[in-house]
């Protein structure tokens, strides 16, 4: 059992890396990539573009796959569809094969990212969630550290195609080793049941057996959602209000009431009413968002800083910005150890002051600016939001029965997707909202509103259970008696 539970850890770390990893060498070959194939930016835009829609409208839908199949089986699908895209990618013969791979791509990525989580669900007790959930969290730091170094050393030395040649065999071995390993299970109920059932969830319970329902109108509606304001997000701050944008817009509104509406009437809903009505995982989601768009909106500014005011090149902007990557890698076992501690409540809630703390100090930055001064900025950023990261995703994956740990992997990470979107297109439109401003003081009043957001955060995780222990059999309410 332990060393099926190490090697199941062993696959979602590897695979968090992966993506992450794949992530954050694409920027680096993007330029190579446009000149190769004589393509014009918004077809380079749209390898990053097709793969956000792609992932960001799947997530939940492909939680619920793998809670239906088996989280190690839809997890070894999406690992080695991305190494076989991965593959093509890296021999495509023009920017159209690229984009559609990329598409390709992201529903891969779909499949595996809450698959990661779903495998720790059911592989470990809900109490002892969060140090696995810290090391995935950790790995995904060291990539995100590791990416821009290995990614610029390989651009320069063999050209693109070799970043996308890097993800290949690790996504390939894990995905086979996926298959190969028996999955150890643990409890199916939640460490702190999200609600009662009513009488009528209990029949659909019943009614769906141990297998969960796909609820495929549900999961076309909210993958239309998620399409279309993610490309809102990504596109507005490129093209301003344009037809596309606001069609696109008004689809995702109507699309989203449509859903709702559905998903009340639905005999078997994609997303489970009691979960939705747990108040910690409202307020876990609600914290993950926040903190997301705090910090990849300030990166997004950070780096125009870095390059245009301080005149860096792009390898010694990596370098000043890796104490936010070496305190994600150190700061996610803490924050699970300071978790048992201090609960999840003051655990996140900390760590969002940290990160908006960070950003605050980010905005009074200037041309005179050293590596020193920058990086302290790094550090409060990469701390904070490391242990937001874990904190309050163990809350919401524990939150959740086995049977449903796939959707709740899939909606922390939409709010994980969703959240950068969001803060890149809040910093794009204060950024330019003077064009006669000089940068740096468009810098200071972008950051002092993404300071605001990530202290929404920790507003947000007042909502997060304030111990971390389990009550005691004998301490836990009998369960609700059937309405009639």
């Amino acid at each position: 059992m332990i060393r099926q539970r190490h090697l199941t850890l062993a696959c979602s770390v590897v695979g968090a890396a992966v993506v992450a990893l794949d992530g954050t060498v694409l920027t680096l070959a993007q330029p190579a990539l446009q000149r190769d194939f004589d393509a014009d930016f918004g077809q380079v835009q749209w390898t990053s573009t097709g793969y956000l829609v792609a992932v960001a409208s799947l997530l939940v839908f492909a939680g619920r796959l793998g809670d239906r199949y088996g989280h190690r089986r839809i997890f070894a699908l999406g690992t080695l569809g991305f190494a076989a895209a991965s593959a093509g990618i890296a021999l495509a013969p023009g920017i159209g094969w690229v984009i559609a791979l990329r598409v390709l791509q992201g529903v891969c990525g779909a499949l595996l990212q809450p698959a990661t989580l779903g495998m720790l669900r059911a592989a470990y007790p809900a109490d002892r969630l969060a140090m696995p959930i810290a090391l995935r969290t950790s790995a995904i730091g060291l990539a995100a550290a590791a990416g821009p170094l290995v990614g610029g050393a390989l651009v320069s030395a063999y050209g693109w195609r070799s970043v996308f040649a890097l993800t290949v065999l690790p996504a390939f071995a894990i995905g086979i080793l996926a298959l190969a390993v028996p999955a150890p299970t643990a409890s199916a109920e939640p460490l702190f049941p999200a609600a009662s059932p009513t009488l009528a969830e209990r029949g659909r319970l019943t009614a769906a057996g141990t297998r969960a329902s796909l609820d495929l109108p549900g999961a076309f509606l909210l993958a239309v959602t998620l399409a279309c304001l993610v490309h809102v997000l990504v596109a507005a701050p490129e093209t301003g209000a344009t037809a596309g944008t606001a069609l696109a817009l008004a689809t995702a509104l109507v699309a989203g009431a449509v859903l709702v509406r559905h998903e009340r009437r639905a005999a078997h809903p994609l997303l489970p009413p009691a979960l939705l009505r747990s108040r910690p995982v409202a307020a876990g989601l609600g914290a993950l968002l926040a903190a997301s768009a705090a910090l990849f909106g300030s990166l997004f500014v950070a780096t125009y800083f870095l390059q245009d005011v301080r005149g860096l090149d792009p390898l010694t902007s990596a370098v000043w910005t890796l104490p936010l990557a070496v305190l994600m890698v150190l700061g996610a076992p803490a924050a699970a150890l300071a978790q048992r501690r201090f609960g999840p409540r003051r655990t996140t809630v900390a760590g969002a002051l940290l990160l908006s703390s960070g950003v605050l100090l980010l905005s009074r930055l200037d041309e005179r600016a050293t590596a020193v001064t920058t990086g302290g900025c790094f550090v409060l950023l990469g701390a904070g939001f490391s242990t937001v990261m874990v904190t309050a995703t163990a809350v919401v994956v524990k939150r959740a029965a086995a049977a449903d740990a796939g959707v709740a992997g899939g909606l922390q990470q939409t709010a994980m997707n969703t959240g950068p979107a969001l803060g890149v297109a809040m910093a794009t439109l204060l950024m330019t909202l003077d064009p006669s401003a000089a940068f740096v003081p468009a810098m200071g009043t972008t950051l002092l509103a993404l300071a605001a957001v990530a202290a929404l955060g920790a507003a947000a995780a007042l909502g997060l259970p304030a111990g971390s222990a389990a009550p005691r059999e004998a301490e836990r309410p009998p369960p609700a008696p059937l309405r009639r």
